[in-house]
């Protein structure tokens, strides 16, 4: 077989389906009328040889070097990384994620500095407070959340009183369904479940929007401008966040109660406003308390959550979902280690 013409990554397209539609046995292939030929022409030139066990002659100095540079390539065996036995990946992975939690807690650290720093700045020139956007962001955080936090608590109120009457009803005890349904949406449910939603909510926002101003340079030119993006983006969320805490806290357990008021007089036979008169009875102040002092300590910890995970994007705009989908996950773990401590802390001083 004598082949012709050039045999470049240009033109090798037509040339290469023809070769590969031979079936005729080929014992010598002769590159004397190839004129050009690169490494993807040597590639094909060499694959057809090898397919038909074919000799090649005729090849020019450059031909024959790019030729039996290919002589070696194209083995049939698996080419695997080699992977270390088990008891040194699981140490090595361990090791890998402690280290990259040193640095998360490092960059945490550093984050709340500035913050405090940030904050005694203001303080010393309170002109420079963005009254403006502490008042935007309490509307997004607390206004607008009213809704959906409202749905959400009236539905758990309904739940707890009827799943409690359902277990309470076994001792003749449907009655103490109040006392279920007030002190533990006050104390617990109400504000716990507030800050899940406000992270899922607002803490995904803050995240987003700060990543995206990342991203598109916004951050880095404020500081240029010598505008500081923690007094203009993060303190006016953090302070919405923990101002409008209390007050969906308390707004969530109250219209879990009414849900709860709702179920007493259709099913358990009291009359709404009965139950609603008798929580105010059987539930101590101090539940109402327990919940009003953690609501800012969940909004204060979902808001760094996501506030700090936007401050981290950098590369594309993959990390923005990255970076948002953190601070959701972290603002909710972390509420929820530290409703721990607040229900081991308050039995210990007698408000369990």
């Amino acid at each position: 077989m004598v082949l012709s013409g050039p045999y470049l990554v240009s033109t090798i397209g037509a040339a290469d389906e023809d070769l590969r539609a031979i079936d005729q046995p080929v014992d010598r292939i002769d590159l004397s009328g190839v004129t050009e030929i690169d490494t993807v022409g040597a590639w094909v030139v060499h694959k057809l040889a090898q397919d038909h066990d074919a000799k090649i002659v005729g090849a020019s100095e450059r031909a024959q070097r790019l030729v039996d540079a290919l002589l070696d390539v194209g083995g049939e065996e698996e080419i695997e990384a080699p992977r270390p036995p088990v008891y040194e990946r699981v140490p090595g992975a361990l090791g890998e994620k402690v280290y990259v939690a040193r640095t998360g807690i490092i960059g945490v650290l550093s984050f709340l500095g500035a913050i405090i720093a940030a904050s005694g700045s203001l303080i010393r020139h309170p002109s420079r407070f963005r009254t403006l956007a502490l008042v935007r962001q309490m509307e997004l955080v607390g206004v607008a959340a009213l809704p959906i936090v409202g749905l959400m608590s009236f539905l758990i109120g309904i739940v707890i009183a009827q799943q409690g009457a359902v277990q309470l009803a076994q001792f003749g005890a449907e009655t103490l369904t109040i006392n279920l349904v007030g002190r533990i949406t006050l104390r617990e449910l109400g504000v716990l479940m507030t800050a899940i939603m406000v992270a899922g909510r607002s803490g995904s926002a803050f995240a987003a929007q700060i990543g995206t101003m990342r991203l598109t340079e916004e951050v880095d030119a404020m500081r240029t401008i010598g505008i500081s993006p923690i007094e203009a983006l993060v303190i006016p969320r953090i302070m919405a966040a923990v101002l409008m805490m209390p007050l969906l806290g308390f707004y969530a357990s109250a219209v879990a109660i009414v849900g709860g008021a709702v179920v007493g007089d259709l099913l358990l036979g009291i009359p709404f406003w009965s139950f609603l008169f008798r929580v105010q009875e059987v539930v101590p102040l101090y539940d109402l308390w327990v919940g009003l002092v953690k609501a800012p300590v969940f909004g204060l910890i979902v808001a760094l959550a996501g506030c700090y995970h936007g401050m981290q994007v950098k590369g594309n705009s993959e990390e923005v979902g990255l970076r948002t989908t953190q601070a959701v996950v972290t603002g909710i773990f972390a509420v929820i280690v530290i409703d721990a401590f607040f229900a081991v802390f308050f039995t210990r001083i007698g408000w369990g």
